[in-house]
């Protein structure tokens, strides 16, 4: 479904594009909406098509046809997949790397967040906002009850394909299944899947809990959201244009970074009233092993230094 408003003439007309439902359950779409909420009230030069639910393409083809100059204009979506374009940007995405949200925020506000941006540039996009997902990534199985890390030993679980993510699940002893997000549901359905790895909200939204019976909060990444956009949109706009764009894209980050523990747990206390288990699980042991695989992780996408710029923000 596209969601559209109506543009006053000579107005540039944004395609902004993500992965998830069009609902207000679903991260993705709620920071778009936001943003396309700002511009409609406070600009007359730049408005925003909403193309959700992978309405152009996968994520992957979303962001090739932006490198290209077609397609969407803009897209928001996990910062992993974008580790097809920019090696370093995985180092947001290695295992039981996070404090929590302060931390998420500091680092992305500050030099690291920075030398991304630069490193995206390069690579044909322009940051625009840097925002929270709704909570961390956890383990959802079908017919299969985690209540230890041996559990997870050889399972089929579905991971975003990008070698970060992949490593991160194969070090946790699982069987990773990199997949486009678009296909899940039905592999779940027909038993491709023994489960995936996701927030309680997008499992929620995109109603996994269909396909799925239980999750275990193994809190094993935190994958923030980027607002990107190409490089050939953003040049072809006006100093004025650009900075309504990143006004509203800023307004949606603060309104996420608000909701995210919020809608975290709104969604697991939502999943739980469907029928979905909630299990805790001693992760100590996982977290002690996770940090050879991020120094293994980080090295390899050039991104040590910034690897040790978050361990150090993660303990001031």
């Amino acid at each position: 479904m596209v969601v559209a408003l109506p543009i006053s003439a000579g107005a540039v007309e944004m395609r902004l594009s993500h992965s998830a439902q069009a609902s207000l359950d679903a991260e993705l779409h709620t920071a778009a909406w936001i943003f396309q909420k700002h511009l409609e009230e406070f600009s007359e030069t730049v408005s925003a098509t909403l193309y959700p639910n992978n309405a152009l393409g996968q994520e992957r083809e979303v962001y090739e046809a932006m490198q290209l100059g077609s397609g969407a204009d803009c897209a928001i979506s996990g910062t992993a997949i974008l580790g097809n374009f920019s090696e370093k940007i995985g180092v947001l995405d290695l295992p039981f790397l996070w404090q929590g949200y302060n931390h998420v925020h500091t680092v992305l506000d500050g030099e690291v967040g920075d030398a991304l941006v630069e490193d995206l540039r390069d690579s044909g996009f322009e940051v625009v906002a840097w925002m929270d997902s709704w909570g961390y990534r956890n383990v959802v199985t079908s017919g299969t009850e985690i209540s230890s890390p041996e559990d997870l030993q050889g399972l089929r679980l579905r991971t975003i394909p990008t070698e970060t993510y992949i490593a991160a699940i194969n070090a946790m002893g699982a069987n990773a299944t990199p997949m486009a997000f678009g296909e899940i549901y039905t592999s779940m359905e027909t038993g491709v899947l023994d489960g995936l790895e996701h927030s309680a909200a997008m499992i929620y939204a995109n109603r996994f809990f269909e396909v799925a019976d239980s999750i275990t909060l193994t809190r094993h990444l935190f994958g923030p959201i980027v607002f990107a956009c190409s490089n050939q949109f953003w040049e072809s706009l006006d100093e004025g244009q650009q900075a309504e764009v990143t006004e509203a894209a800023h307004f949606a980050r603060d309104v996420q970074r608000a909701l995210a523990p919020v809608r975290e747990q709104q969604a697991l206390d939502r999943l739980q009233e469907r029928g979905m288990s909630i299990n805790e699980i001693d992760t100590t042991d996982m977290q002690e092993a996770a940090r050879s695989v991020q120094d293994e992780l980080s090295g390899a996408m050039g991104a040590s230094d910034l690897l040790q710029q978050i361990r150090e923000l993660g303990e001031s």
